[in-house]
């Protein structure tokens, strides 16, 4: 088979971040789910062999905020999107990279091994993708955790850190592909 290359964006599937709220009064805050942009580039011959995703911090959303003292409103929301962005340094760092080149096959999809870069600094990061064969089409979708202190992101804080997002967030991911 002659290489391949696939291209993907965020009309073929999602990618969201969700928060946890850390801290003594972590009951008062919300858990965010936050939708970002992206497109990624899938290099094949037979298999997989290297592939880059590309996230626009800029593209930032809050879709909802579970937990809390009441329900987070719209101009909750654009705060909470606003303090991310600054606390990202979105200006400075306008995107979060993923590459891997190193690709093995598992039971049930692949394992990506590659560098993860996020706020200048770049880390290596596992991710066991899952591939769903749907006749037509194929999904593929992974969850990972990441940490702000490992990229040197303090995490956004408030009443002197008696509440704040906690140091892990989860990462999913899911898309289609027609065969």
């Amino acid at each position: 088979m002659a290489d391949t290359v696939w291209t993907l964006d965020s009309s073929d599937g999602a990618l969201t971040v969700t928060t946890g709220v850390a801290g003594p009064a972590a009951a008062m805050g919300h858990r965010l789910t936050i939708a970002m942009a992206w497109q990624a580039t899938v290099r094949w011959a037979d298999e997989p062999v290297s592939m880059e995703l590309t996230v626009d911090v800029g593209s930032l959303e809050v879709l909802r905020g579970e937990g809390g003292v009441k329900g987070l409103t719209g101009p909750e929301k654009a705060l909470a999107r606003s303090n991310a962005l600054k606390t990202l340094e979105a200006k400075r760092f306008p995107h979060i990279i993923f590459r891997s080149d190193r690709i093995a096959k598992t039971d049930d999809g692949y394992r990506l091994t590659g560098t993860l870069e996020v706020h200048g600094k770049a880390r290596e990061q596992v991710v066991d993708l899952r591939v769903d064969d749907l006749g037509d089409s194929w999904r593929m979708s992974c969850e990972a955790v990441v940490r702000h202190s490992d990229f040197g992101v303090k995490p956004y804080s408030m009443m002197m850190g008696a509440m704040k997002v906690d140091d892990e967030v989860t990462v999913a991911f899911s898309a289609e592909r027609a065969k």
